[in-house]
Formats: structure tokens, sequence, C-alpha cells
């Protein structure tokens, strides 16, 4: 049986900042982020098996990216914890805001990359996390490709 790949694609909300950028990324903003999950492996043989013909039922890859990513990321901001942006982001959760401390800058090429240990940790076994596409803007993208970290 051949390999197939699935893809799913999300969309969610999330502000950052870059601390100690020398543009205007340094400011805390928002983007309308476009992540899109792709998968690999086996379609299903077992005629008796409900999800007969499927690598994953697409449900199944919506729980586990929407638990992971995008209902903890969603309308929240994103600060390195390592930064004096702690201040702000302990500030901002006081008055009620959602606030996400990560161990690294916020940029799309790092938030892909965690984005990718966090689901490949949930996929079940014969599920490979083929890549990953984090879309910030209509012309700007991070991807992360199993292939390129083996």
């Amino acid at each position: 049986m051949s390999n197939i790949r699935i893809t799913k694609q999300f969309t969610f909300e999330t502000g950052h900042a870059l601390y100690g950028y020398d543009g205007k990324c340094k400011n805390v903003h928002g983007h309308s982020y476009k992540l899109s999950v792709t998968v690999i492996g086996k379609p299903i043989t077992d005629v008796s098996n409900v999800k007969y013909g499927m690598v994953i039922d697409f449900g199944d890859l919506k729980k586990i990216v929407k638990e992971e990513i995008v209902d903890i990321f969603d309308h929240a901001t994103v600060f390195n914890k390592n930064t004096p942006h702690v201040e702000l982001a302990k500030e901002l959760s006081d008055r009620g805001h959602d606030t996400i401390l990560v161990d690294y800058q916020p940029t799309s090429e790092n938030m892909v990359i965690d984005f990718a240990r966090k689901i490949k940790a949930q996929l079940p076994e014969n599920i490979k996390l083929h890549s990953l596409r984090l879309q910030e803007t209509d012309t700007s993208f991070a991807e992360w490709f199993q292939s390129d970290n083996e």
C-alpha cells in the first residue's frame, strides 16, 4: 500500500513581540496565522475498521492540533520568557489577558519548530508528521519538513 500525505489547515490569531529586534516587530503586534499540517501514512486496509481507507481521520488530526496549538495560541500573546518581556507578560496576565511564555524568540521559524515537537508527540505510532507550514502574512511563511530534520 502506498504512503499518502494528508493535510489539514487551521487559522488562529496570535500576538507577539520580538525582544531586541531592530525593526517594527519589536513592538507588540498580531497576525492571522494559517497553519498547514501534513502527515504521512498508509490508508487503513481493514474493511471492518470504521476508518477504512483513511490515513488518519481529519477529525482526529483536528483534535490534536486544536488541543496542542490552536486552543492555546488563539487570541493569546507570546513572549520570550528569557527577556524583560516577562514583565510585560505578567502585567497583561494580571489584567486578564492570555499570555504564553516560551523559551525562544517567538518568530514563525521558532514557533513552527515548537509546533512540530508538540504535534509529533500526539500522533498515533503509524502516522508521521511530514511537514508544517506556518503562514504569518499573505506573503511570508516558515516551513518545517521531517526530511530536513533526520
